[in-house]
């Protein structure tokens, strides 16, 4: 028998190592997937975990499975508390995207831990995740995941641009939905910010208040990779690999590097917008509360640009992963070919039940 709605718990960790995204979700079926977000928290890493992560791309495969076990058995245990102090009964899945460690698509390679059989043991639930993995195999980028959502759920919007620890976007062009990653947001951002104690630029602060370096800003807007046509991707062995170099090669004060990016991030965004007054883009992701970094947005761009409300921002992400996991358990097409360069549209995902394990 179809189901007319389901009750997801989506769950999202970006790479920007921000925290885990837990997002308590009910999808009316029948009403075009209308959500409604029910309950929803961010659990930050603690710095032990932060450190376990950003260390693991360079971990050989016996300690990054080692890691990937220890992970998947962490975040059962963030889910279960999450649970338990929602006192959440009814529960259809909980769809996980788990946390990007190496994402090289190029080599037909990417990796999420969190996604082993066990989850399901662990938390007694049915499990929808690794989405990812089966993308790759076809021959796509693995990436960007969110259009589907974005034609389903957000289609009032000419762009929806999610602005993380990279910023992507998805447009309509025609009859067709068009995404891909622009840039690397707060995984520089804040990779720079922890220099001077800080996780994160509050409101975009310290950025206003450095300078612009134009050397610095060229050197970053003639990336090779801006100059590629979609379907593209991007990973942190990328930001590790291209970006941070240019900007470590010289000596510049933080709050100028801050300042820089962030232009540098307005710029890149502005050139893949039509740049029309009647063009509304949806903005969110942890990125949406750095003022300045909006405030550019408008400096360099005549769209509208639409802040919605805090828990969209926040949870985007964890509401699209929700939304693909009710897809995979109907059935139903969740990766578009023509976002991802994949051999065919294709419904992506393991489920894994108690039972199975």
């Amino acid at each position: 028998m179809k189901k007319s709605d389901y009750f997801v718990l989506g769950v999202m960790s970006g790479t920007s190592l921000d925290g885990i995204d837990l997002a308590y979700i009910h999808f009316d079926v029948e009403n075009n997937y209308n959500f409604q977000i029910l309950e929803a928290q961010t659990v930050d890493y603690s710095k032990e975990w932060r450190e376990k992560l950003n260390a693991a791309i360079n971990l050989e495969d016996n300690k990054l499975h080692d890691l990937n076990k220890e992970y998947t058995k962490y975040l059962a245990e963030v889910i279960l508390k999450f649970l338990a102090e929602n006192d959440i009964q009814r529960l259809d899945a909980v769809c996980s995207h788990g946390h990007t460690i190496k994402h090289e698509p190029q080599n037909g390679f990417t990796l999420q831990i969190g996604n082993l059989p066990e989850i399901a043991q662990y938390l007694n639930r049915k499990v929808v995740c690794d989405f990812r993995v089966q993308d790759v195999a076809l021959g796509g980028q693995g990436a960007p995941l969110v259009p589907i959502g974005d034609q389903l759920l957000f289609s009032d919007y000419r762009y929806c641009l999610n602005l993380g620890g990279f910023a992507n976007i998805s447009a309509k062009q025609h009859d067709k939905i068009l995404a891909y990653d622009i840039c690397a947001v707060n995984t520089v951002l804040n990779h720079f910010t922890r220099q001077i104690g800080k996780e994160y630029d509050d409101k975009g602060k310290i950025a206003s208040g450095g300078k612009l370096n134009k050397k610095l800003l060229q050197q970053l807007n003639d990336l090779k990779f801006y100059s590629l046509k979609p379907p593209k991707s991007l990973g942190i062995e990328w930001v590790k690999a291209e970006v941070l170099p240019i900007i470590t090669s010289q000596e510049i004060p933080v709050p100028d590097i801050l300042h820089t990016y962030v232009v540098h991030v307005a710029q890149q965004v502005a050139n893949v917008l039509d740049n029309q007054q009647t063009s509304k883009v949806l903005v969110t992701g942890g990125g949406t509360f750095n003022d300045f970094l909006i405030e550019k947005f408008k400096t360099y761009s005549k769209c509208e640009f639409v802040i919605p409300e805090a828990k969209i921002i926040d949870f985007k992400e964890a509401l699209i992963f929700g939304l693909l996991g009710v897809l995979k358990l109907e059935g139903k097409v969740n990766v578009l070919s023509s976002v991802t360069g994949a051999s065919k549209d294709h419904a992506a995902g393991r489920i894994f039940t108690p039972s199975s394990f």
